[in-house]
This record gives structure tokens, C-alpha cells and sequence, in this order.
């Protein structure tokens, strides 16, 4: 067995207890002797890096785990760690919580030793109370993570000599976190040491989709220091990231889930294409992984190598539906119009599922759902019949529909704002994610108070597109071009959930579906795209940034779906609506390449978040020969405008026959939206969902 298959059996082994990091935390608050908030905020913090026992695997040859904050409270231990947390509340998602990318480049370049020694600087210049406050507070949270580094060293070295251990590994990686106490990473593995090591601090705090951002970019330099030194292969390096990666899904282990986004190859700061050779690496060892744990998404710039887009399909057509293929163009194009620097762009990344982000240069991330179809509903259910059949042409209902989204994006942004205000931002900092965010430690300000080089950023995640542009075809074809249904009439059936309408229903079901390169539909979904985005784009997050729209509404369609009665184009009531920026399933009838050119119509520079486009494909796509044939209708795609595309290759009998026989296929991973997961772990709504998806049998 190889060691990471040999760490993969290992961790099977489910730890005791629950995930419960705040038992350490609230001895902190409870010992902390600080004159202010942040302080006690500090310590808490502090705590949970120095308190807990390291738990090292015996095949570990990058340390650092999750399990160290599994505990079993007692009721009265439970009562009095929620009491503390009380007065200390952290912030949420939508107050800017998580779902952020550190500055893991600078904290690679200069180490934590590096980092306090700027902090040290900036106390120099930075006099006021709260920003002295907060530095102090930064600088207590790197000294404790400094101790739980120093923790793991001594206690691989404690355990090198145990029976079953690797002893080898274990001393190499004692010394590799021995050096991170000494001053910044020298070698590959230290830089992927502290990387690692630091994420798991950060979920130690309770944050969520943390990424890890750019790691073929930030840790390339060291990784091509040790290759011309002799001390690295492209073998063991696989070795060291499979043994991260690895450990990401401890979550998953107890049934939860973790979305750590990384993002692979993309432009250099000069535009020139960055896939490198620790690229290729890291897409080996996720493969190698064969879990749905790193969350990886693939930049695929016009100039990308034709092996990098080759290799990105080989693992996916494992089964795993990693990585997901962005545009890279098309996303710098998005971005550069929501004014952030040409520098800071080239070097963006995702965090959670799809979301595009600055790394390390602003506040974390936070969406919430916008459904366009409950206005189109508003219409056809509010207003009399009477009312509906005087409106005289189709740019006349448009008008109305459009004066409907209006009000609902103003709702919208008032529920936003409601959301997303942090009341007491003082005393709600943040001193160790502060640390790794660029210009908080040099203007002495927290995250979320000023700190970061650029404002909050929130995205408007619109729903069903499909659905919509569908019903819009259906009612301009049926009740103004072919005269065949009267408004009113449609509007009866559809709250008849069709049931005495089934001739109606049929004309709907017949009427041009988006997905098929039918210009009478997709005329809608360009309509959808621009308009959402002119409306929206009117509107600023509290702190002045922008708010983006996009599509990428992973299993929300369902939910969404389920607040709806029937709509036009067919669909029942409580039924999913379309996914994300996908075409309805099965609507889409003349093959893949009708699809795709249906789905690059819109202008998705104007989505400077990001969207979804769910693919299924038969695994023999995946072989020699279509492979290819794959890559270059994805080229095409992307060249047309096409933001994103993400592929499952796992046949529509083997995904019945596992909900059929789910013991039979506890490994069979799948790609459910922005996120692949282990599919008879899923929801059933979403296991339908996912085997509802039009499969095509060729390129």
C-alpha cells in the first residue's frame, strides 16, 4: 500500500466525541487578563492553538488535523461553553464570517516569524487604542499558532518510535515545523506545512470553505528551489499534497462537509500562462485522493498548454468531477469591470464553490439567494384575468416583468444590508484572520473594519435561468405569436398545477427550450444575464463594494423549487427549478454542442462571481481519441464566451443502481453543483436531481 492509501484506511477510524473547538477557546476567555474585546478575543483564540493534544496519524508526513478539537462535553460543559460564547458571538456567513482565501503567499514568503515582525513595525506608527489593541491581539494569535506548531513537532518526535509509526516521515515532518518556528518555509514541504497547518487554525475558529487559493502559484518557487537542489520529486511531492488533501475530508468522516476551494494554473502576473509543473502535481494527487475533499478548480486561460486541459479531463473523467474548468478570460474580464487592479485579478482565485475572489486583499465572502421566477409568477397569479389579456405583445409583458425585478432586486438589497450589518464591528474582530488579509497589519485595522485593500463584495445568486427563459418562449410563442392560449387561460392552468389543463400543458412542454442553439428561447436567457446585472449592478454592499450576480446555485434550485407553483414552460409545482446556469434537464435534446452554444450566448463578463454549467457525460467520452475531441469543444465553448463548465462521467445506470444499492458504492463520488460529493450520501431530492441530468454519449 502506498502511504497515502495507507493514511486513507487509517482515518476510517472515527475519533470519539463531536467537533467542538470552543471548549478550548472559552478557557481562554475565561483566563484572559485583557483590558479589551479584541484582547479576550486573543486569548480565546490563543487557546484553541496551545491547549489541545496534536493528533499525528501514524502515515503523517504533513501534520496537522481536525481531530485535535473532537471532545465529548458533559451537559454542564456544554451550558457553560455556550454562556461564554454568548458574550463573545462571532460573526456569521453574512456578516463576513468565512468563505475567505489568506494571503498564504505573503505568509509563505516572509513565515509567521516574518509576519509579527510587521506587526512589531506597525505598532510603531499606529498609536491609536483600538489599532494598538488589535495589533497586540494579532500578535498574541501568531505567537499561540507558533506553539501549536512547536506542539506538532514535539509530538511526532514523542511518537517516531512507537510501534506501527513511520518513524522516518514523522522526524521529517518534526523538522520541517521545527524550521517554521525559526523564520519562513525553506522547502517545498515546509511551505505545504505551514499552508496546512494554517488552515486547519482557521477551522479550528469555526470557519467554513476557507480556500487555499493559488498553491501551484504561491508554493512553485520553493517547490522549484528543491527540484534544482535534488531534494524533491514530482512523486514525493504528489505524496506530501495527497496527505493534506487527504485530511480535508475529516469532516466528511462525521458526516459533515467541507468546501476548500483550490485553484490551478490561470495567468502570471503578466498574463502569460502560470501551469507549471506543481500544477500537474496537484491534479495528480487529487486523483490520487479520490475524495471528494479539495474542491478544485481549474483557470483555463486561452493560452493554457493543451496538456493541462488534457489532464484536467483525465481526472475528471475518473468519476470525480474535479476539477471544475473556469474561463479564465471571461472571469478577469468580470472582474476588471467591478474595478479591482489588473495585478490583483490576474492572480485571483474561488473560494467555496465558484465564487471568484481577491485573495487575501478582501473581507470574506457572502451570498444569498435571488429568484427571478417568483415575479414572473407574481404576474400570472396576482393580476386579474381580465388584466392579463389586455396586455397586447410581448415587449409589453417584458415591460411589466421588468417593472416586477425591479421591486424584487430593491427587496433584495434591502434584506441584504439587513443581513450582512455587523452592529458592533469593535467589538467583533478578528485578530487572527486579520493577520493574513494584505494592509490590515499596516493600518493597524481588523477585516471587516477597514483593513482590507478593497470593500466587502456580495453576490446575488439568480436562480433557474433555464426555467425562466423557457417560460418566457412558451408565452411569447403560445399567447402572442401561434394565438393559441389566452393569458388568462395559461394563468388558470398553471394554478391548477395543470391538473384539467393536460392540452395546455402539452403546447408548453412543446414550446422552444433553452439548450438547443434555438435562437426564439435563448434570446430570453441573454435578456436574463444583462437585465439582472443592470439592476443589480445599481447597488453597493454597506461598505461601499460591489454586488454581483451569479449563477451558481448549487442544490438551491431544489429548495427554490419547492416555493413555486407550475410555470409556464411546463414544469409541476414544488418541482426543481433549472440548475444553476444549465439548461432544464432533459430540455435540452440536440446534443452537446447545440447545449453549449445555447449557454455561451450571454454575456457572463457581466457575472463577476462566477456560474455553474452541470454536464454529464458517458465515461467512454473520457477515453483516448474523444478526449480529445472533448478539449476541443470546451476551447470552442470558452472562445464563445462559455464562463464555466463542470463534467460528471459516471453512467445513469450505475447512479441507479447505487440508490438501488447504496452498500455497493460507498466510494462513488460525483459532481453535484459547485461541490462533488459522495453520492449515496446525498439527499434523495438531490440524487434525482443529479440522474435527471441529460447524459451525452459523444462529443
Amino acid at each position: 500500500m502506498t502511504t497515502t492509501e495507507k493514511l486513507k484506511a487509517e482515518m476510517k477510524n472515527r475519533p470519539e466525541g463531536i467537533f467542538y473547538p470552543n471548549i478550548y477557546r472559552v478557557r481562554g476567555l475565561e483566563a484572559s487578563k485583557a483590558a479589551t474585546n479584541v484582547g479576550v478575543r486573543a486569548d480565546g483564540i490563543a487557546a484553541l492553538f496551545e491547549l489541545p493534544e496534536p493528533h499525528v496519524y501514524k502515515n503523517d508526513i504533513i501534520l496537522g488535523s481536525i481531530r485535535d478539537f473532537f471532545n465529548s462535553p458533559t451537559p454542564e460543559e456544554d451550558r457553560h461553553t455556550a454562556e461564554w460564547m454568548a458574550k463573545y458571538p462571532e460573526r456569521n456567513f453574512f456578516t463576513n464570517f468565512d468563505h475567505f482565501a489568506p494571503d498564504y503567499r505573503t505568509a509563505v514568503n516572509v513565515g509567521i516569524p516574518g509576519l509579527i515582525e510587521r506587526i512589531e513595525a506597525s505598532l510603531e506608527v499606529n498609536r491609536k487604542p483600538k489599532s494598538v489593541a488589535l495589533l497586540n491581539g494579532m500578535k498574541r494569535t501568531l505567537n499561540a499558532f507558533l506553539t501549536r506548531v512547536k506542539n506538532y513537532a514535539d509530538k511526532a518526535r514523542a511518537l517516531a518510535n512507537e510501534e506501527g509509526y513511520d518513524s522516518e516521515k514523522l522526524l521529517f515532518a518534526a523538522e520541517n515545523c521545527e524550521a517554521l518556528l525559526r523564520g519562513a518555509p525553506d522547502t517545498f514541504a515546509q511551505g505545504l506545512q505551514l499552508v496546512w497547518l494554517l488552515h486547519t487554525s482557521f477551522v479550528s475558529e469555526g470557519r467554513y470553505a476557507m480556500a487555499i487559493g493559488r498553491l501551484d502559484q504561491f508554493l512553485y518557487p520553493l517547490y522549484l528551489k528543491d527540484k534544482e537542489r535534488g531534494t524533491l520529486t514530482d512523486s514525493f511531492c504528489e505524496e506530501l499534497l495527497a496527505n493534506a488533501f487527504l485530511k480535508i475530508v475529516e469532516y466528511r468522516y462525521r458526516g459533515c462537509d467541507d468546501v476548500v476551494n483550490i485553484a490551478i494554473g490561470g495567468v502570471d502576473e503578466d498574463g502569460n500562462t502560470a501551469v507549471n509543473d506543481l500544477t500537474y502535481c496537484v491534479i495528480h494527487a487529487v486523483r490520487d485522493v479520490n475524495l471528494p475533499g479539495p474542491n478544485l478548480s481549474a483557470r483555463v486561460s486561452a493560452n493554457c498548454p493543451d496538456r493541462f486541459l488534457d489532464e484536467c479531463l483525465k481526472s475528471i473523467g475518473t468519476g470525480l468531477g474535479y476539477p471544475a474548468l473556469m474561463n479564465d478570460d471571461v472571469n478577469m474580464a468580470a472582474l476588471l469591470k467591478k474595478g479591482y487592479e489588473l495585478k490583483d485579478v490576474r492572480d485571483y482565485c474561488m473560494v467555496g464553490c465558484i465564487e471568484n475572489f481577491m485573495a487575501g486583499k478582501q473581507p470574506p465572502w457572502s451570498d444569498g439567494r435571488f429568484d427571478p421566477i417568483k415575479y414572473l409568477e407574481k404576474i400570472l397569479r396576482d393580476m386579474p384575468p381580465e388584466e392579463l389579456d389586455a396586455i397586447g405583445s410581448m415587449d409589453e409583458f417584458m415591460d411589466l416583468y421588468e417593472e416586477k425585478l425591479e421591486i424584487g432586486t430593491a427587496d433584495y438589497i434591502a434584506w441584504m444590508r439587513k443581513m450582512t450589518l455587523e452592529k458592533d464591528p469593535e467589538n467583533n474582530m478578528s485578530p487572527f484572520l486579520s493577520c493574513f488579509c494584505d494592509c490590515c497589519i499596516e493600518r493597524g485595522l481588523d477585516i471587516n473594519d477597514g483593513g482590507a485593500k478593497y470593500p466587502t463584495a456580495h453576490g446575488a445568486a439568480l436562480m433557474g435561468i433555464g426555467t425562466v427563459s423557457d417560460s418566457l418562449a412558451a408565452i411569447n410563442k403560445l399567447v402572442f405569436d401561434d394565438k393559441k392560449v389566452k393569458l388568462s387561460k395559461l394563468a388558470e392552468a398553471l394554478k391548477a398545477n395543470f391538473e384539467g389543463y393536460d392540452d395546455i400543458r402539452a403546447l408548453c412542454l412543446a414550446a422552444p427550450k433553452y439548450g438547443n442553439n434555438d435562437e426564439y428561447v435563448d434570446k430570453y436567457a441573454v435578456w436574463y444575464t444583462s437585465t439582472l446585472s443592470d439592476m443589480f449592478d445599481q447597488y453597493r454592499t454597506l461598505d461601499g463594494g460591489p454586488v454581483y450576480t451569479d449563477m451558481a446555485s448549487n442544490t438551491s434550485n431544489i429548495d427554490a423549487g419547492r416555493e413555486l407553483g407550475a410555470t409556464p414552460d411546463g414544469r409541476l409545482a414544488l418541482r426543481p427549478l433549472s440548475d444553476a446556469a444549465s439548461p432544464t434537464y432533459g430540455c435540452d435534446t440536440r446534443g452537446v454542442t447545440s447545449t453549449l452554444l445555447s449557454v455561451s450566448k450571454p454575456d457572463y463578463t457581466r457575472s463577476a462571481c462566477g456560474s455553474v454549467v452541470n454536464q454529464k457525460f458517458s465515461p467512454s467520452v473520457f477515453k483516448d481519441g474523444k478526449r480529445e475531441k472533448l478539449a476541443q469543444l470546451i476551447r470552442v465553448y470558452f472562445a464563445r464566451g462559455g464562463q464555466e463548465i463542470q463534467i460528471n462521467s459516471t453512467s445513469r445506470e450505475i447512479l441507479e443502481d447505487a440508490r438501488l444499492h447504496p452498500e455497493n458504492y460507498s466510494s462513488l463520488v460525483v459532481r453535484v453543483s459547485g461541490f462533488s460529493a459522495l453520492y449515496v450520501t446525498l439527499p434523495d431530492a438531490v440524487q434525482e436531481d443529479i440522474l435527471s441530468r441529460t447524459q451525452h454519449e459523444d462529443v
